[in-house]
């Protein structure tokens, strides 16, 4: 991914989907087909953005001749599980607004590592439609935990646009710990 944000998801028979992770510039989107043949999830466009095309061949070739290149496809290929892991964990165990809330602090845990903005001034590239597929809630019951999280002081928010107020408070109110993101993390 080198510009936009994206949505990695599962589509349901019924149509239903349920988005198993945000994906941000500098994300490899497809790497895991380097060695599986078919995909088992979708990709779908938040914002306009672009990607950077490079041929599976290619990219079997740069990782068996350079080993260390090989180690860093497998190391995103972890931090990937990690995270999937803790998203299985977000919905199978915690109340809706703390799942809302954990995330939020995860993009914006990413976003500012990424230099792509302060906690004072945040675009959400997602609708509450979206983050209900992202927590296995309605949109109506995103927007209710969305306010809620404002009333308790850990943002201020205008439509898209929010403003974190108090970080710690925010990472409690999300039982936020980024350490699944094996980066480093904000004070």
């Amino acid at each position: 991914m080198v510009k936009g944000y994206v949505a990695r998801h599962k589509l349901r028979r019924d149509g239903r989907r349920q988005i198993v992770s945000f994906q941000l510039p500098g994300d490899m989107l497809d790497l895991q087909h380097c060695l599986l043949s078919r995909a088992d999830h979708n990709l779908q466009s938040m914002t306009p953005g672009s990607v950077a095309w490079v041929p599976i061949a290619a990219l079997s070739q740069v990782a068996s001749t350079f080993p260390r290149i090989a180690t860093a496809f497998a190391k995103d290929a972890l931090i990937d599980a990690s995270i999937f892991r803790e998203w299985i964990s977000n919905i199978g165990t915690r109340d809706a607004k703390t799942r809302v809330a954990h995330v939020l602090c995860e993009f914006v845990q990413r976003r500012e590592a990424l230099g792509l903005g302060p906690l004072e001034d945040v675009q959400l590239p997602f609708s509450q439609e979206q983050l209900g597929d992202a927590t296995g809630l309605t949109a109506v019951h995103v927007n209710r935990m969305l306010r809620e999280l404002s009333e308790e002081g850990a943002f201020a928010r205008s439509g898209r646009s929010f403003r974190i107020t108090d970080w710690k408070r925010f990472k409690a109110l999300a039982d936020f710990d980024p350490s699944y993101l094996h980066m480093p993390a904000m004070t």
